[in-house]
């Protein structure tokens, strides 16, 4: 393809693709921050109602003699299923017979017990404040908290539907200043096939790094309003930085805007130091190298091209259903860490430390066995270890939390090698609407993952059965995709489907050789 010769020629690996990478992997990783806050954010204390025996000090005063607190705390709160304090319950009026050392549950009736019309005393040894505190979502209020995250979720969703396409038709520098979420993909558009794994697993690596930095900055600022703030404040300086990222030369090219085609490669010529092909490199040499190029000046090809073009529709929907397991399984576990029990600043950091070997891994995977084995095995590795935890004991605490990350960590992998193989099978024009679409499903399996929780009341294995089967499901639809490994990326559709003549024709051609030999 022409554009893959102009690549090589002002450099397919050099300063400008490690400056770009490092410049989208800030942004990646302040994201990934932003989608894992909700573990802090919105983290639930240890909470009791307010009880004026126990945090009103004048009450106390008025008592006739020294009780300590844990006796004011036995006739002011019910104990819960737990035996421990009750949560959302307070006795009505003290019940001082719970003294007597040989009182029991008799001594008292649900009658004697009401909500916590008072409010809620909280549990601040661990966080100052959270979404939580500050406004009650607790006891009858408790399924507000999940909007928080849904709202977040589903402006991700619309961003996701929207720029995805709108990169096609736009461009990608315009979108990318006001959305990081294609950044990865922009990467891939300008190294050459030979690296392209590598660079998408850097950028894909700030995700990992994001993991274990949400850990660190929640663990220092245990204020809600702060940690968002910290998260926050240094998108602008990648704002201010995004303004220097070039659009996309292959794109400009595809559309057929040669001039800004042509100013793109001389500057990345010039970054990569070949100054020489910079001066060499004319208008007359872009028309050259671009003669008889079928992409050239073509319109972006829309979302009902993806479904109706019979070499894109089974592609798009098995990809379809792999984002969606991808994002429906992660979020399902990772947004949901004080259910592993422990400490979830350590087990936020760690998930990013498993999360960082386990990327490498399927970057060697995917050069040596290619795209779709490591895509398959990656998920349903971590299904099997979702399905896994369903018949650990619940007391063997360690063992499940270890399954748990190691699941995480395969789905970081199945997260590599998923960016790799969808930007690879799409040709230019529609790329980055294909990625759009796909990510359309992943914020939809991230809304629902959730939500899945709400199946324990009926089994505490329901959640985790959905989860695993969902994920094992996609990994063995994935080995219906083409192999891509060293492709060129295909411009148009065409280059697509001249791909899969080739190699059809490559296959059926080493029979033949085969059965001359015999003869």
């Amino acid at each position: 393809m022409a554009f893959l010769e102009l690549l090589d020629q002002v450099g397919g690996m050099g300063r400008f693709q490690v400056l770009q990478a490092i410049a989208l992997v800030v942004p990646i990783m302040l994201l990934t921050t932003q989608n894992m806050l909700e573990n802090f954010l919105a983290a639930v204390p240890s909470h009791r109602c307010w009880a004026p025996l126990l945090d009103n000090t004048s009450a106390q005063a008025s008592l006739p003699g020294a009780l300590s607190p844990q006796a004011l705390l036995a006739v002011s709160i019910p104990p819960g299923p737990n035996q421990q304090p009750h949560r959302c319950r307070r006795f009505r009026q003290p019940q001082w017979q719970l003294l007597d050392p040989n009182a029991t549950a008799a001594s008292w009736s649900q009658a004697a017990t009401e909500p916590c019309v008072d409010g809620w005393v909280y549990d601040r040894s661990t966080f100052t404040s959270t979404i939580v505190t500050k406004w009650d979502l607790v006891c009858d209020s408790q399924t507000l908290k999940p909007m928080a995250q849904s709202i977040y979720l589903a402006g991700v969703l619309v961003g996701a539907a929207v720029f995805g396409h709108a990169s096609d038709r736009f461009g990608r520098k315009v979108v990318l200043t006001w959305s990081f979420l294609q950044a990865a993909v922009s990467v891939m558009e300008w190294t050459s096939a030979q690296v392209r794994p590598l660079m998408m697993t850097l950028n894909s690596l700030g995700f990992s790094f994001g993991q274990a930095l949400t850990g660190a900055v929640a663990y220092g600022l245990r204020d809600w309003s702060l940690l968002q703030l910290a998260v926050s404040v240094p998108f602008v300086l990648c704002f201010m930085y995004s303004w220097w990222l070039p659009e996309s030369a292959r794109w400009l090219l595809a559309m057929g805007k040669l001039d800004r085609g042509l100013r793109v490669l001389q500057r990345v010529a010039t970054i990569n130091g070949k100054k020489a092909v910079r001066e060499a490199l004319t208008m007359d040499v872009l028309l050259s190298a671009m003669q008889g190029e079928p992409s050239t000046g073509q319109a972006p090809a829309s979302l009902g091209t993806l479904l109706c073009t019979p070499g894109l529709r089974l592609r798009t929907w098995i990809l379809v259903l792999c984002w969606f397991s991808f994002a429906f399984t992660f979020y399902g576990l990772a947004l949901d860490l004080q259910a592993l029990g422990g400490n979830i600043f350590l087990l936020q950091a760690l998930i990013g430390a498993v999360d960082l070997p386990a990327k490498l891994v399927a970057l060697l995977l995917l050069s040596r066995l290619g795209r779709r084995l490591p895509q398959a095995g990656s998920l349903v590795l971590s299904g099997l270890c979702i399905l896994a935890n369903t018949v650990v004991p619940y007391d063997m605490g360690a063992v499940r939390s270890a399954l748990a990350v190691l699941g995480l960590g395969a789905t970081g992998a199945a997260f590599t090698c998923i960016n790799i193989f969808t930007g690879e099978l799409f040709p230019t024009v529609v790329r980055m609407t294909a990625v759009g679409f796909c990510q359309v499903a992943a914020r939809g399996g991230a809304i629902l993952g959730p939500l899945v929780r709400l199946l324990g009341i009926h089994s505490p294995s329901l959640p985790l059965l959905v989860y695993g089967g969902t994920s094992v499901l996609s990994g063995l639809v994935a080995l219906l995709l083409p192999e891509t490994r060293s492709l060129p990326l295909p411009d148009t559709i065409q280059d697509m489907q001249n791909q899969a003549v080739k190699k059809a024709a490559h296959g059926t051609a080493e029979p033949s050789v085969l059965k001359s030999t015999r003869l």
